[in-house]
């Protein structure tokens, strides 16, 4: 397996908002009905509490980012006039513009949850101003490293201006920027060798992916009814070497790159979608299976350097020692809450938001806002030891940004998977309304002709209690589905107007309220947060995170703190203020702290167990 990462290679990210999974529909235009969908863009208000604030910084960010800079490399590279300054970094130089059409889906995301009609102005100059730049020659993808990968994140953007924005010209632009790129890319998704085979000028132009294209391609023919991008997109899924042997349950995911496949599950959903075929659901679960089981750390990360890890052989442990890029957090948890939002909608199972939860509370909640130079939160770290990282030495993990490339690929899946905490707490039944996620947050919807809105209040996970309180125009019956942790502890207990519900909340399922709802109607879920550890891998038993609720707990030190086998067992905790808490080993107390809550401090995720 190559060592190279992202740092030399540019992997392929699929840049779509996501849908509703459904059980099946052979025929292209037949819509079947999902079990669960997606509430829209604007449905869903976030409240005061992290997740605000991520969203509210990525937003104002992008909002008042440089329109020249943004256009500059596409006005150069078709011979424009092209005022500003410089990007610079990967948005130049190594893959020139590839990001601008996250950029440009993200803003039109905040747009459409906010409002914002100062962002709603900007999302339609920049694609006005794109446009200027596209020609029936095709000039900009003329010489393209990645022509795929770009026009990939550019059918994204425009999709996303055309829905959340209501920009028309959108849906155009985008016939003219496909008619542009088909010329420059690979008419179908290829095999590694197949890449090798074609022309190129050196080893980076095998490096362009196609195969994540395919959920793009396919959410482009629901907007359009266009057979061409339906034609397209069974064209980039990639069977013979991907979906086939997955759908059969052969592991071949040892040594690809891991975000960019994950990316590549939520094309295979869409194929599930638009194809009928089952072999894209089971290939998708079959991977999700894997992924939980042998290539996941405790904070539901996964990917170190970058790649897949081969089972069975203590190689995620091994990891602890041999890397500081444990996670590509912003762009892996993109694809990560992707597929599991597919997944939750298709099947309904609690697992999937169990996942998106972990991910969410111990790796994206702690990225930090991209500089103004395009620095980028790129790694989460997990390695528990002082050893060379790029350019210096550090004890424990403290990396966290990408330094020497600018504006990478994670600068641009941060902002669209901050816009898209909105779609990913609530979906909505044929029934009723379930709850996914628990933030703060205020549901607008409309049932049975009734206005309807949930306001959800939390301190959750540092706190155990989450209030939802109704308001109604009129009292209305539905169920009200509320996601129980499978980790969830024999002490959660259900309230509804101060009376406590008497069934016993079954952890890893979704729990039905059933009732009349009426205005001011007030459900009290009191979670039970279990503390204890978790190993790395069975290889490296001797390794373990510590885990209170759906969170890791890191431990605030420079070396790797131990535990006895005995301790294990009976861990006991206590509040140390805000949200850290505190751990007495044998005579000294172990400061403990979630990763969002760390700066830059240094920090260990797993701790040594010994006799």
């Amino acid at each position: 397996m190559s060592d190279w990462t992202r740092r030399t290679i540019l992997r392929g990210a699929v840049c779509a908002t996501a849908a509703a999974a459904t059980k099946s529909g052979a025929q292209p235009g037949a819509r079947p009905v999902p079990e669960l969908t997606i509430f829209p863009y604007g449905a869903v208000e976030l409240t005061d509490g992290p997740l605000k604030r991520q969203f509210d910084e990525n937003h104002t960010f992008f909002l008042h980012l440089s329109e020249d800079r943004l256009l500059k490399i596409y006005r150069q590279r078709t011979g424009l006039p092209a005022p500003g300054e410089d990007m610079g970094g990967w948005y130049d130089d190594f893959c020139p513009g590839a990001h601008f059409g996250q950029y440009l889906s993200a803003l039109a995301r905040f747009a459409a949850v906010t409002r914002s009609e100062p962002t709603r102005a900007k999302v339609k100059r920049l694609v006005s101003g794109y446009a200027q730049t596209v020609d029936s020659t095709g000039k900009f993808f003329v010489d393209l490293r990645y022509p795929g990968y770009t026009y990939d994140k550019l059918v994204c953007g425009l999709l996303d201006a055309h829905t959340c924005v209501g920009d028309e010209n959108a849906v155009p632009v985008l016939y003219a920027t496909t008619r542009a790129a088909k010329p420059h890319m690979a008419d179908r998704a290829l095999t590694d060798e197949e890449k090798h085979e074609r022309p190129h000028k050196d080893e980076t132009y095998t490096w362009d992916e196609q195969y994540t294209m395919a959920e793009n391609l396919f959410l482009a023919y629901d907007r359009t009814g266009d057979r061409m991008f339906f034609d397209m997109g069974k064209r980039y899924l990639l069977d013979r070497t991907f979906f086939d042997p997955l759908s059969q349950g052969q592991n071949v995911l040892p040594g690809l790159h891991a975000y960019s496949h994950v990316n590549a599950l939520s094309s295979g959903m869409q194929g599930y979608l638009k194809l009928g075929d089952p072999k894209y659901f089971h290939a998708v679960t079959n991977a999700v299976e894997m992924i939980w089981k042998d290539q996941s750390f405790a904070t539901g990360a996964w990917g170190p350097n970058e790649a897949f890890v081969e089972p069975g052989k203590g190689q995620l442990g091994a990891s602890l020692a041999d890397t500081h890029r444990s996670f590509e957090t912003p762009c892996g948890s993109y694809a990560h809450f992707k597929v599991m939002r597919y997944l939750l909608a298709l099947t309904k199972d609690a697992r999937y938001g169990d996942s998106m939860e972990r991910v969410l509370y111990n790796t994206i909640l702690g990225a930090w806002l991209v500089r103004e130079d395009g620095s980028s939160f790129y790694y989460s770290d997990y390695h528990h030891s002082g050893t060379k990282t790029y350019r210096r030495a550090i004890p424990g993990a403290t990396y966290r940004w990408d330094l020497d490339a600018k504006w990478p690929c994670c600068s641009g899946t941060l902002p669209q998977i901050a816009a898209d905490y909105t779609i990913s707490a609530y979906f909505r039944g044929p029934d009723g309304l379930y709850v996914n996620l628990y933030v703060p947050s205020r549901l607008s919807w409309t049932m049975n002709s009734v206005r309807c809105v949930l306001t959800q209040q939390t301190a959750y996970p540092a706190d155990s209690l989450v209030t939802l309180r109704m308001e109604l125009s009129a009292p209305l019956e539905f169920p009200l589905y509320l996601r129980i942790p499978a980790w969830a502890g024999r002490q959660t207990s259900i309230s509804v107007n101060g009376k406590r519900q008497q069934v016993p909340p079954s952890p890893g399922t979704f729990l039905a309220l059933r009732r009349n709802w009426k205005s001011g109607d007030l459900v009290e879920l009191d979670v039970d947060q279990p503390v204890r550890t978790e190993a790395v891998d069975p290889q490296n038993a001797d390794q373990v995170a510590i885990m209170r609720g759906p969170q890791v707990l890191f431990a605030i030190s420079d070396a790797q703190p131990e535990l006895r086998r005995d301790q294990v067992a009976r861990l006991q905790l206590a509040r140390a203020g805000n949200d850290d808490w505190k751990l007495q080993v044998e005579r000294s107390t172990v400061l403990l702290r979630p990763f969002p809550n760390i700066g830059g401090e240094v920090y260990q995720t797993y701790w040594k167990v010994i006799s």
